[in-house]
């Protein structure tokens, strides 16, 4: 069963993607935008591979305005080894790569004008996975779109609008339930009618669940059916998992997921093979989490997320801190669950001046002995206005630079600079 998150990798270095307002979008500044662009997905990718994370779904935004006529470059020609090497990569490391466009690619509307510009969108994002020469596994997802005030008229419209797009757009296209317009049952009927495969969102249909004769279908018994409009060349069957922020609107994504939850998800899966595109706001750790959570004990891989978070959690809660040190000692068993619970209490837990000078005294261990008078005035300087409840960003700022001169491969990639990247 593969993992993967979406668009963002939080904490990691290199990866951060940029873009432009329209009226700065020359052709020069787009070039060096996709670029770097291109560059941040390389780093994603490696990351993703580092950690066994074997699903990624690149943003939309990767081509600046990809879609719109401002862009006249020929990206695929003028970035087509770039291109091709991420594709390599990604293959050669059995990575499947996904988009998703945005909320205005709306296939259905009753206005000709959004639906050339949703064709238009579609095709771009085709021709951006087929420029990585990826094969049809690697999906596209899209929405069925509204109801504009008659569900059967606009059902119809999409189904019709779908059979004119281009055959590559199709093999590509996958449809998906949401959380207002269109319930599992209803993506489910236009995908075993038109061959579409059908991919199932869990908090989707917790939120706008079927109202229909299917009423009482279980996850399970919904994630079942949809695998059934799959086909070999489609790939495995893929869901989207995420779990609601109580604090929230119905539908709205938690900060970070329960790994418990999801392990008894996968648990109630049993023998039907899916792969996971989970839906969270802190994006790639809770990937990890989640993939950690149903891998084969190795207690190596919680030492390994131990030493990305253990400033971090320091910084909020020196008592968490010892409690999961002590959690680590017994190499013998693989306490998964509880080392995660453990770290998602403690970022929970606001910082206080006492454990953020706790925190920084321990990475400024790493360096007291190697650094100049000028640079120790400055980390005590810093140290004693955080020590008076202003900001830790200068201070991080300091050690964040040190990490990155010296090359400490033990700070290198700690969450506790995460708020910098």
């Amino acid at each position: 069963m593969n993992v993967g998150y979406a668009c963002l990798t939080v904490g990691v270095s290199g990866t951060k993607q940029r873009t432009c307002i329209m009226k700065n979008a020359t052709p020069d500044v787009l070039s060096t935008l996709i670029r770097a662009n291109l560059e941040a997905l390389d780093h994603i990718l490696d990351y993703n591979i580092t950690n066994g994370l074997k699903l990624f779904r690149v943003s939309s935004n990767i081509i600046p305005f990809g879609s719109h006529p401002v862009n006249a470059l020929k990206w695929w020609e003028d970035f087509h080894a770039q291109l091709e090497g991420l594709g390599h990569k990604a293959l050669s490391n059995g990575l499947r790569l996904s988009m998703h466009p945005g909320q205005y690619t709306v296939l259905n509307s009753p206005d000709a004008g959004v639906v050339r510009q949703a064709v238009a969108d579609l095709r771009y994002h085709t021709q951006f996975l087929d420029a990585m020469g990826l094969g049809k596994e690697h999906k596209i997802v899209l929405h069925i779109g509204g109801t504009y005030g008659d569900k059967k008229a606009a059902m119809k419209r999409f189904t019709e609008q779908y059979h004119q797009l281009n055959e590559d757009i199709r093999q590509r296209l996958v449809i998906e339930n949401d959380d207002r317009h269109y319930s599992i049952s209803e993506v489910l009927a236009i995908g075993l009618a038109e061959g579409i495969p059908v991919v199932f969102d869990n908090l989707h249909n917790r939120v706008n669940p079927d109202k229909g004769g299917h009423r009482n279908y279980t996850e399970m018994e919904w994630i079942a059916a949809c695998a059934q409009t799959w086909h070999a060349e489609d790939g495995r069957p893929k869901i989207h998992y995420s779990q609601q922020d109580p604090s929230k609107r119905p539908g709205s994504h938690s900060a970070t997921l329960d790994a418990g939850a999801f392990a008894a998800f996968c648990q109630d899966l049993g023998d039907c093979r899916v792969d996971i595109m989970v839906e969270v706001k802190d994006k790639n750790l809770s990937a990890v989490k989640c993939a950690n959570a149903i891998a084969t004990p190795d207690i190596r891989r919680l030492e390994r997320e131990w030493s990305r978070y253990k400033y971090l959690v320091l910084e909020h809660s020196q008592r968490i801190y010892l409690a999961i040190r002590q959690l680590l000692k017994d190499k013998g068993v693989y306490p998964v669950i509880e080392f995660y619970r453990l770290i998602d209490k403690a970022l929970m837990t606001p910082t206080n001046p006492a454990n953020a000078v706790n925190a920084a005294q321990h990475v400024w261990g790493y360096f007291k002995d190697t650094t100049d008078e000028q640079t120790r005035r400055r980390f005590e300087k810093s140290l004693d206005q955080v020590s008076r409840g202003e900001s830790t960003i200068s201070l991080k700022r300091l050690l964040q630079k040190l990490t990155v001169v010296q090359q400490q491969p033990y700070l290198l990639d700690s969450l506790y600079f995460s708020e910098l990247l």
